[in-house]
C-alpha cells in the first residue's frame, strides 16, 4: 500500500526549545523517503518517530545554517550502522561542498552504505526517479539556500465500467496503456475512451528565504507546501533583516500560488504560543492550514480528481 505523508521530527529555528527540536522532515512518497534538512537530534527524533534509516532515500539540505544540517553525522553514520542496503543520494548547494565533506566524516567509523553526492549547481531538475521530478530554486537568503519542489507526472485512471463496454480485459489493458491505443473487433480504441485524467501530485519544500519569484514557482498548484514561518508579522523588519518570513506572508504564497494544504514551521523560540501563527496565516489563507509540531504526520492531500460522468464520457460511444 503506498503512503505519501510528512513526518514532522522537528519544527525549531536558530535554537531548539522544550518541545520543538531543530529541523528534520521526512516525506514518505510511496516507496521513497525524503529527509529535508535534517537538523541536530534528527536520528533520535526518527527512533521517537518510529522511522528507520532505512526508509530515507534521498538526503535534501536547503543550506548549511547548523540547524538546517548538524543532524548529517548522525544520520549517515546510521545509513552504515543498520547497513542499509541501497543507495542513499544527497543534495545541497554546490558552494557548501567543504561543509558536507566535514558532516560526512565527522567522526571515526566504518562507512558501508552507499552515500551519493549530488551537489546542485543552479536552478532546475535535481533528480528523476519513479516518484516523478525533483527540482531546486535559488532562495534569498544570506548564504546560498535552494528550496525544493517534487512533481508527479499526470497519468490516467483506468475506468472498469468503459473497458468492459470495448470488451478490453486481462493483458489487453496494459497493451492499451503502454501503446494508448488498441484495435478491438475491427476499430480502434484510444486511453483517453476508457480514462480519466489523473493529476499527478505536487510538493513543495521551502526553508529560509525572504519573499522572492522563486518562492513563488515552486510553490505553484502543489499538494502540500512545507515553508518557513520564523516571525509573526509584528517582526517583519526582523524577518527580512535576516532573510525569513512571517506567518503572514508564508500563508499569502499559499494563497496567490493555489496550494491546497499549508503546513507552517521554522517557528522562533521568541513566540510561546503556536496559534498565533495559524490566526496570522488564517487572515491571510481560508485554505487547510497546519501548524507544524514535532512527531506529527501530515497525510498530502487526496489526489485531485478530474473525471466525466457516464452520460457523456468518451466509453459511452460503445453502447
Amino acid at each position: 500500500m503506498s503512503v505519501r505523508e510528512l513526518v514532522v521530527l522537528g519544527t525549531a529555528s536558530q535554537a531548539p526549545t522544550r518541545h520543538r527540536n531543530h529541523n528534520g522532515y521526512l516525506l514518505r512518497w510511496d516507496g521513497h523517503g525524503l529527509l529535508f534538512d535534517p537538523g541536530e537530534g534528527t536520528q533520535r527524533q526518527m527512533l521517537l518517530a518510529g522511522v528507520p534509516s532505512s526508509a530515507i532515500s534521498r538526503i535534501c539540505l536547503t543550506h548549511f545554517h547548523g540547524d538546517h544540517c548538524l543532524g548529517v553525522p548522525g544520520v549517515v553514520q546510521r545509513l552504515s550502522l543498520d547497513r542499509v542496503a541501497h543507495p542513499v543520494h544527497a543534495h545541497y548547494p554546490a558552494s557548501g561542498r567543504h561543509f558536507f565533506a566535514r558532516l560526512r566524516h565527522a567522526s571515526v567509523f566504518r562507512e558501508v552504505a552507499d552515500l551519493r553526492e549530488e551537489p546542485i549547481e543552479r536552478d532546475g531538475v535535481v533528480a528523476e526517479d519513479r516518484f516523478g521530478t525533483l527540482e531546486a530554486r535559488r532562495l534569498d537568503h544570506p548564504v546560498e539556500s535552494f528550496g525544493y519542489r517534487l512533481v508527479e507526472p499526470d497519468g490516467r485512471r483506468m475506468r472498469p465500467e468503459w473497458l468492459a463496454r470495448f470488451g478490453i480485459e486481462g493483458p489487453a489493458v496494459g497493451r492499451l496503456l503502454r501503446a494508448r491505443a488498441l484495435e478491438v473487433d475491427g476499430r480502434t480504441v484510444s486511453l483517453e475512451q476508457v480514462s480519466d485524467p489523473r493529476p499527478g501530485q505536487r510538493f513543495a519544500f521551502i526553508m529560509d528565504t525572504r519573499l522572492c519569484p522563486a518562492v513563488f514557482e515552486l510553490a505553484a498548484d502543489v499538494d502540500l507546501l512545507v515553508i518557513e514561518s520564523t516571525f509573526l508579522g509584528a517582526d517583519a523588519d526582523l524577518a527580512h533583516e535576516y532573510g525569513h518570513l512571517t506567518a503572514g506572508q508564508a500563508a499569502t504564497v499559499a494563497r496567490d500560488a493555489g496550494v491546497r494544504r499549508l503546513v507552517l514551521t521554522h517557528f522562533s523560540q521568541r513566540y510561546a504560543d503556536p496559534a498565533r501563527f495559524h490566526e496570522e496565516a488564517a487572515a491571510v489563507f481560508d485554505g487547510e492550514i497546519v501548524v507544524a509540531q514535532d512527531l506529527a504526520r501530515i497525510p498530502v492531500p487526496p489526489r485531485r480528481t478530474v473525471g466525466l460522468d457516464d452520460a457523456s464520457s468518451p466509453g459511452a460511444q460503445a453502447r
